[in-house]
């Protein structure tokens, strides 16, 4: 995610590296979003109805720790910022790392792998509190997004705009002189949560919802309900649409 800012100081790192990096540092990126929305969401928790802030702030924490522990591979974290750098023309994803079709599919696959094991890991934590009677939407909203007023072309118009929002922002601050890096960005997804969340829940992030999602479906959750599939596809299209877009446009400016 924050490529430009951290692979300059990194050395070079093989496919394998980039697959435990970005699987490390996704995995911790969910579980410690999933755990604040479970916190905030779940019966019996200590931070029971902390509401959106708590969430947005979060969910920016979690960037922010991700970002760390995944630098040696530039910390994408997120398919959106992976096919965003691609259409940007970037030659590398991080130092020694040439973006190919071989590289795209490590990044794309660890981030997915990860984010299922950050969900598996915030069910884990928070496993007594699952079996607590609560809505199934409460407990399906620990793992995935769901929109607010469901309408299918408008949520994915939202989910768009937001990761380009974030996508073009990121490739932006490799060019400015603050190397400010995982707090930037962390700063970013909170602000991008406060102001463009409402409608959708801001997955900005298909692996964020798709990993989880899919933890959710095979996990031995009491009363969880459905996984909401009909849904699933719009927070994958919508921010890697925003993320193509962020990509080309950063080519031009």
């Amino acid at each position: 995610m924050v490529h430009t800012l951290a692979a300059a100081a990194a050395p070079a790192v093989s496919l394998a590296d980039v697959f435990a990096s970005e699987t490390l540092g996704t995995a911790i990126l969910i579980l410690l979003g999933a755990g604040v929305v479970a916190g905030v969401s779940l019966p019996k928790s200590k931070a029971e109805n902390g509401g959106w802030i708590v969430i947005t702030f979060g969910w920016g924490l979690a960037v922010f720790a991700g970002v760390y522990a995944a630098y040696r591979s530039g910390a994408h974290l997120n398919p959106a910022v992976t096919v965003g750098m691609l259409a940007s023309g970037a030659g590398e994803y991080a130092k020694g790392v040439p973006v190919t079709v071989a590289s795209t599919l490590v990044y794309l696959a660890a981030q997915m792998v990860g984010a299922f094991i950050g969900a598996v890991a915030a069910y884990l934590v928070y496993k007594k509190h699952f079996d607590e009677d609560a809505p199934a939407e409460a407990k399906l909203g620990v793992f995935a997004t769901g929109p607010a007023i469901r309408s299918y072309g408008w949520n994915v118009v939202t989910e768009t705009l937001a990761t380009f929002v974030l996508v073009y922002v990121v490739l932006r601050f490799g060019n400015t002189p603050a190397q400010v890096g995982p707090l930037a960005v962390a700063l970013l997804v909170v602000g991008i949560g406060l102001s463009l969340g409402g409608p959708t829940g801001y997955a900005i992030n298909p692996a964020r919802d798709l990993g989880p999602r899919i933890a959710h479906a095979v996990l031995p959750i009491r009363g969880k309900g459905s996984s909401d599939w009909a849904y699933a596809w719009v927070p994958v299209v919508g921010p890697l649409l925003g993320g193509l877009l962020a990509g080309l446009l950063a080519q031009v400016f």
